[in-house]
Order: structure tokens, then C-alpha cells, then sequence
């Protein structure tokens, strides 16, 4: 009886060391946020604020009309030929690109009859640009530093000038103003057609700081960040990366580089197409996309 007794003890005892007094078990959810911890100083830097604007086509606006709404304020940023040439229409369209998947802007320029803004002459230009009535935050004064950024594709067989064939610049608005302060140029060579950085300071002498093989460029898209400290002794620096591998094709940057002009008192960006016409047996009809202008003016 007695071992009975033990026994039941025993068996009594066991069980009660098994059994889970815990909580019941709760669900747990690995979607909610972890645990907020103190927050903690941002460094510091030395930007205190940005301020500017990115234009993209949308397929839904006319052009002309959102090209002037983001860039213009109350006057007319477009440099296009349509009126040596109204049988084509606007020179600027909007077109469905299936790389980026999305709209992008379509720059048009023809060999014939397209010319200079109805001016005939040894060039012609398909151009947007902000001017001097532009936003302040779209010009650019001196002392001050602004990033540039955009998108762009020429054709496989896109066919430039020997003389030249703009497609961004950076131009002043006044003063000493003829000539673009940077240049972005295609242009034909025998030895292989180029891509080519071109620096002209106050003295009007221009000087090809770079070039890259044109045919990096070639059919594909290409990305493009540039940023200018607007000076006399000014900084530079510039990125080109193919947009299909990331390949960088130009990373450069130059300091104390002439980046004002005597009597200027803003500059601003241009870009589109802008050749020579001198030979015009090595040129074609073409269409040069573009898209994502960006222009940040950074205060610091």
C-alpha cells in the first residue's frame, strides 16, 4: 500500500514539473517595425537647403505647353525650326520609349528645310532652355551652386558634324554671352567620331578638356549629372554612366576653372540639338531623345 501511495506521489510530482505555468503563447508578427530606439544626431553638412525642378514627359500634356509651364515662367523656352518647316509639325514631341518604359521627350531636326529659328544660316536649332524669365531657382547668379541632371539617347547611326553638333550647353544670358561657357559637342573624326567637354572662360578661348569615343554612346541611354560652382576660380564636375550596364564613360571634376563672364548677371542650361550646316553632305535627319531635366540650385 505504502509503495502504492509512493508511487502516486511520484507520477503526481512529474507531472506538475511538466506542465507550462507560462503565459499562453502569443502569435508573433514579423511585419511589425522593430523596436524604436533613441534617436540619434544627424552629421552635420554643409547644405542647408535645395531648391529647383525636374521636367519629364507624361504623354498627356502638348509639349510645348509643359516644357514652358516647368522651365519658362512667363516667356517661351523653346528654340525649335517649325517655322521653316510647318509641313512636320512641332519639332519637339513626346514618345513612348520602351527601354525606360515610360514618355520622353523627342527632339526633331532635318537636314532640310529646318533652320535657325526661321533665321536660315550655317545652322540649325532644336533647343529648351531657361532664360531670364525664368523661376530665380532655374538661373543661376554668381558664388552660386547648381547641380544639372538629365537623360539622353542618340541613335546607333546618329551622324555629327565635323564642325559641331551641341547637345547641352551652358550659356550666359547677358554680358559677354556669345560663346557657351561648357559644352557637351558630338563631333565627326576619322579616327572615330567623339563626344567632347569643351571650356570657354572669359577670354572666349575654348578648350577641349575631354572626349570619349561617341560610340559608347551609341544607341543607348545615357545619364548625365553635372555640377558648376558659378565663379571665377568656379568648380566642375561631371558624370557620364551608360544606363543599360552602369558603365561610367566620364567622371571628371576641375577646380579653379573660369565659370563666370564680365557683365553677366545669370547663366543658364540648354539642351537639344544645335549642328553646323557647313557640310551638310555628313549629316542625316535625326531624333535625339531626352528626358528627367533636373536643375538643383544648392544654398549653403
Amino acid at each position: 500500500m505504502n509503495k502504492r501511495i509512493l508511487a502516486l506521489a511520484v507520477f503526481y510530482l512529474l507531472a506538475c514539473k511538466g506542465k507550462d505555468n507560462s503565459a499562453p503563447d502569443q502569435k508573433v508578427d514579423n511585419n511589425l517595425p522593430p523596436k524604436e530606439e533613441p534617436s540619434k544626431e544627424i552629421p552635420p553638412t554643409d547644405i542647408v537647403s535645395k531648391k529647383g525642378m525636374t521636367l519629364s514627359a507624361n504623354g498627356a500634356e502638348d509639349t510645348y505647353a509643359l516644357i514652358n509651364k516647368v522651365l519658362g515662367g512667363t516667356g517661351d523656352v523653346i528654340e525649335v525650326p517649325d517655322v521653316s518647316h510647318p509641313g512636320f509639325g512641332k519639332h519637339i514631341t513626346q514618345v513612348f520609349d520602351k527601354d525606360l518604359e515610360k514618355y520622353v521627350f523627342a527632339f526633331h531636326i532635318h537636314v532640310t528645310p529646318d533652320n535657325d529659328r526661321g533665321t536660315d544660316s550655317d545652322r540649325q536649332r532644336n533647343e529648351i532652355k531657361t532664360y531670364d524669365k525664368s523661376p530665380d531657382s532655374l538661373k543661376a547668379t554668381l558664388n552660386e551652386t547648381v547641380k544639372y541632371s538629365w537623360k539622353f539617347k542618340i541613335d546607333e547611326n546618329f551622324k555629327p558634324s565635323s564642325n559641331f553638333t551641341h547637345l547641352h550647353q551652358i550659356k550666359p544670358v547677358d554680358g559677354n554671352a556669345s560663346l557657351p561657357i561648357i559644352t557637351l559637342t558630338a563631333r565627326y573624326k576619322a579616327t572615330g567620331d567623339v563626344l567632347e567637354l569643351i571650356h570657354t572662360g572669359d577670354d572666349d578661348k575654348a578648350v577641349t578638356k575631354v572626349s570619349i569615343p561617341l560610340v559608347d554612346l551609341k544607341g543607348n541611354w545615357i545619364e548625365v549629372e553635372e555640377q558648376l560652382k558659378y565663379a571665377t576660380k568656379g568648380t566642375y564636375d561631371i558624370l557620364i554612366k551608360r544606363m543599360k550596364d552602369g558603365k561610367v564613360l566620364l567622371n571628371k571634376s576641375y577646380a579653379d576653372l573660369d565659370l563666370w563672364r564680365s557683365g553677366t548677371s545669370v547663366c543658364r542650361p540648354k539642351w537639344g540639338i544645335y549642328r553646323s550646316l557647313l557640310n551638310p553632305q555628313m549629316l542625316r535627319d535625326e531624333t535625339v531623345l531626352f528626358n528627367d531635366f533636373g536643375i538643383v540650385e544648392i544654398i549653403k
